[in-house]
């Protein structure tokens, strides 16, 4: 396109030039008969020569104006086509700009068409899956609801069986009762104490087994019985049998006098809380941080129940010292549940204003002591829920509790680093219980009163276990032993040995 434009540009100068040589041939042919007059004799022809000159003279003078013009408008005329040329050029180039633009956008709505077509494809394609999915989902769906049906009747049969179960059951205990009245009419009045729900257990106050507690000093036997942590131990009753949990998930029975494992149970789905035994100690209740409950069979080692209900992670349990039947426990659901454990459910409910963080059962069964997040120990009755009394105990929450073996004081322990004593029939304070350098190491730290009421057990932060005398409300003795926090202390019920936990999982017994 550039060199069309440069032949037209030549043309034209060309066509200029010769207008210019044509008009300069036709002016010469104007002056041919001036030169034909002066070829005759000068004398004859002087005056018209001389006004023919000057007439020549002044067309020639015009001539060499036009020329002198159409130079200047030559010059401007080329001039001009050369800012048109670079004009030119210009929107050539940019015409090139814009056909590259051209193709990269026709490059890309091809590219965007693809994209398209595989986008569609695709939608096709989960439209498709969906269709199947919603097709499953309706026989999943049907399904579900035969299972549910099935799964009412199957209920509904469960539930006619457990009904046959307890009339038969209330029939052995009609009939248990007809006997323990014969026995006591015979005169068999001892048996008859020591037979509680139809089961035959050892006597309630235990003397037979029973020995003064003794101020422990060493440190027997160093356990590492857990990993993670224990956060409660516990001994048989009327035994010197240790038994541990911890957040490994696993319970662990030792001897207390050689250290020695001697069993284990699995089948806690989180880590264990806190830990109870029936009195017959055939069965072991833990609380866990899976919202849930399991009991062992002790004999067999397989879990028997799990107790299910709770919303948040369970922090206490305890049994009945009436009947190994009734088990209570708390959660951070601020709940209190009393379980049935020969039917294996929920009796009742409590609801707390507060999360309960201890709690334990009074002799006769029938109360239940809760210690609370917001410091007040509260009394509930077992059959209707109903809360008996209250008192503010501590002014931080309470993380112990533990009931004497006469069952008439109960001692709390709570983040304030005090431990109190409280009379379970008036809640009034029998005693208080600080020393310099013991602080209690967390929410649910465990203390515990010695089998003959005498002392008070309870471990530290920095790992050191304190004993306070009762009756001198003194510290007799201060153990070391532990590197970590100390979480949970208790006695044996026979007066020896003290056991106690830490926060690394190691169980020391002391004597």
């Amino acid at each position: 396109m550039k060199t069309s434009q440069e032949e037209v540009a030549r043309r034209a100068i060309k066509h200029a030039l010769k207008a210019l040589k044509k008009r300069h041939l036709v002016e010469e042919g104007a002056h041919a008969p001036a030169y034909i007059a002066l070829s005759r004799p000068i004398i004859s022809q002087s005056s018209e020569w001389k006004e023919k000159a000057e007439n020549l003279e002044m067309e020639l003078q015009q001539c060499y104006k036009a020329q002198s013009r159409l130079s200047e408008q030559l010059v401007v005329e080329v001039a001009e086509c050369r800012a048109l040329k670079a004009s030119l050029q210009e929107k050539e180039t940019a015409m090139a700009e814009m056909e590259m633009e051209l193709t990269q956008t026709r490059d890309e709505c091809s590219q965007l068409k693809v994209d398209l077509e595989e986008k569609v494809r695709a939608l096709e394609l989960v439209l498709s899956e969906r269709e199947e999915l919603k097709a499953q989902l309706q026989q999943l769906t049907i399904r579900a609801t035969n299972a549910e049906a099935e799964n009412k009747k199957l209920v509904d049969r469960w539930m006619l069986q457990k009904m046959q179960d307890a009339e038969r059951l209330n029939e052995a205990n009609a009939l248990c009762e007809d006997m323990i009245e014969q026995l006591k009419v015979s005169g068999l009045e001892k048996l008859a104490r020591e037979q509680v729900d139809g089961i035959v257990r050892r006597s309630e106050e235990g003397a037979e087994f029973f020995s003064e507690s003794y101020v422990p000093s060493v440190c027997k036997n160093r356990i590492n019985a857990h990993e993670g942590g224990c956060a409660s131990i516990m001994f048989e009753n009327n035994s010197s049998r240790l038994i541990s949990g911890g957040q490994d998930r696993s319970i662990k029975m030792w001897d207390s006098s050689t250290g020695s494992l001697s069993h284990s149970l699995f089948g806690c789905l989180g880590s264990v809380l806190d830990l109870a035994i029936t009195h017959d100690n055939r069965s072991i209740i833990a609380a866990s941080s899976s919202n849930n409950l399991f009991v062992w069979d002790v004999n067999s080692g397989r879990v028997r129940h799990t107790l299910t209900g709770h919303t948040d992670k369970v922090f206490a349990v305890d049994v009945s010292k009436v009947s190994s039947r009734h088990v209570v426990s708390a959660a951070y659901d601020r709940t209190i549940k009393v379980w049935d454990l020969q039917k294996g459910y929920c009796t009742n409910t409590i609801m707390s204003h507060s999360n309960c963080n201890a709690l334990c059962f009074s002799t006769d069964g029938l109360t239940i002591c809760s210690g609370h997040v917001d410091g007040n120990l509260r009394l509930w009755d077992i059959q209707t829920g109903k809360l008996l009394s209250e008192v503010a105990a501590h002014s931080l929450a309470i993380t112990s509790l533990s009931l004497s073996r006469n069952g008439n004081v109960v001692l709390t322990s709570s983040r304030d680093n005090a431990h109190n004593l409280f009379d379970i029939r008036s809640l009034e304070v029998c005693g208080t219980f600080r020393a310099t350098g013991s602080r209690v190491a967390s929410n649910w730290s465990r203390s515990c009163i010695s089998p003959d009421n005498k002392y008070i057990a309870a471990g530290s932060a920095d790992g050191s276990i304190y004993i306070w005398s009762i009756s001198k409300a003194d510290i007799v003795s201060t153990l070391k032993e532990h590197t970590a926090p100390v979480l949970c202390c208790t006695w044996s019920g026979v007066g020896k040995p003290l056991a106690s936990a830490d926060k690394n999982g190691v169980v020391c017994t002391w004597t």
